[in-house]
């Protein structure tokens, strides 16, 4: 199992799985500052340039979610996601989907007008109404952990992984309030774990 990694890319997350999952993986450094992602041979792996992607018995494999959703099933006996066909399933599904299009997208609209995008290019108008629309998501997420540990209940799952590391972004950007005290009690029961800490402290 080779994972392409750069520290502050959603790789992080796909080193936390694997970390849960305990199994031996290969880390394949590729500088992004250095603009490794934009060679031919990366891009080979993955055609859009970017991280994380993997490659497990020269199968090659990218998008963060799709990665940890696909090793939750090749390990069933890691019991990270629930059995197919069942309502839990479903839900399991149905958060991780929500973590990528609900949760992330308005940080990642942050960060680009904050971080990334030259200044002539950022919006002050679509800060506001990104912050605006996570805050209606993380209202979502705060009802959803009322007498939950984790976001399908007291056990922990891949989803928990992939929800995880948005809101590890989102705390980066400071989008965690004392608001939402649920959500960022679970943010930080999460990064406490130790497959965590090893994805995300390098």
């Amino acid at each position: 199992m080779k994972l392409y990694f750069y520290q502050r890319s959603r790789a992080t997350r796909v080193r936390w799985m694997l970390e849960e999952l305990g199994i031996s993986y290969e880390l394949a450094p590729v500088d992004m500052m250095k603009g490794e992602h934009k060679q031919p041979a990366y891009l080979k792996v993955h055609p859009m340039g970017l991280l994380p992607a993997i490659e497990d018995n020269g199968f090659p494999l990218f998008e963060s979610a799709a990665i940890v959703m696909q090793l939750a099933d090749k390990y069933p006996e890691k019991r990270l996601a629930p059995a197919v066909g069942t309502n839990e399933r479903g839900e399991y599904y149905q958060w991780i989907l929500f973590a990528m299009t609900e949760a992330e997208q308005p940080i990642s609209t942050i960060a680009q007008h904050t971080l990334f995008l030259p200044e002539a290019d950022r919006s002050a108008d679509a800060v506001a109404r990104a912050c605006k629309r996570f805050k209606a998501v993380a209202g979502v997420l705060e009802e959803r952990l009322k007498g939950r540990d984790f976001i399908l209940g007291n056990t922990f799952s891949a989803a928990d992984v992939v929800l995880g590391g948005v809101l590890y972004f989102a705390n980066i950007m400071r989008q965690l309030g004392d608001d939402t005290p649920l959500l960022k009690a679970y943010q930080e029961r999460l990064m406490a774990r130790p497959a965590a800490k090893k994805g995300y402290g390098g």
